[in-house]
């Protein structure tokens, strides 16, 4: 194992862990009870936590290429990312999911390249996010737009989740479209009204 990593874990043990020791065990004895379902990019530059400033046991969080949501499918297949949302929706009752994109995304790039034929998963998960790809060229500010774009098209697949769709009609769940620009350190949030995105400190 790395050796940073192996520091990193004494460093919390010794330093983090005792300080909020007593926060751990009733997290144990009483379970889990976050608010947010948090839906992220598995991006190593994006940490949920940091970002918004929460403590063990405030986010559920479901990250992976993209941020990505597959369609509800009633099948046996294996889903992941849709177990999640049936989990933190029937389970855990959140109250709010978000949906959080960013900028310069991996996953969006690689929408306008050429698919590997190494890489057969990977495309086939990005068909999650074409119907936000633009006609032009792909310079950074189209990028920009379909990363933004992606986010929208997110949360429409999610609201076409039976349980998710009861919950908001029922007034029990909200859903949060973001957008991270990760070399401003700004978040900026959906406007469902106006369909942009408003800066946080907006």
């Amino acid at each position: 194992m790395p050796d940073q990593l192996i520091a990193g874990l004494k460093r919390f043990r010794r330093e983090y862990f005792q300080r909020f020791r007593e926060h751990y065990e009733k997290l144990v004895s009483e379970g889990q009870h976050p608010s947010t379902l948090f839906i992220g990019c598995s991006d190593s530059r994006i940490v949920p936590t940091l970002l918004t400033d929460s403590a063990p046991g405030e986010l559920f969080i479901v990250r992976n290429m993209g941020n990505f949501i597959p369609p509800f499918e009633p099948d046996a297949g294996y889903h992941g990312t849709s177990a999640a949302i049936e989990f933190a929706v029937l389970s855990l009752a959140v109250r709010d999911i978000v949906v959080c994109g960013h900028s310069h995304c991996g996953a969006i790039q690689a929408l306008y390249t050429p698919p590997n034929p190494a890489t057969p998963h990977i495309s086939r998960w990005l068909d999650l996010a074409r119907a936000a790809m633009l006609p032009e060229v792909p310079a950074q500010e189209a990028l920009r737009r379909t990363e933004k774009r992606s986010v929208v098209l997110q949360l429409e697949r999610l609201i076409g989740y039976p349980m998710v769709r009861d919950r908001v009609d029922e007034g029990n769940l909200c859903l949060h479209g973001w957008y991270y620009v990760i070399e401003e350190g700004t978040v900026h949030l959906l406007d469902v009204t106006s369909g942009r995105f408003v800066a946080v400190s907006d």
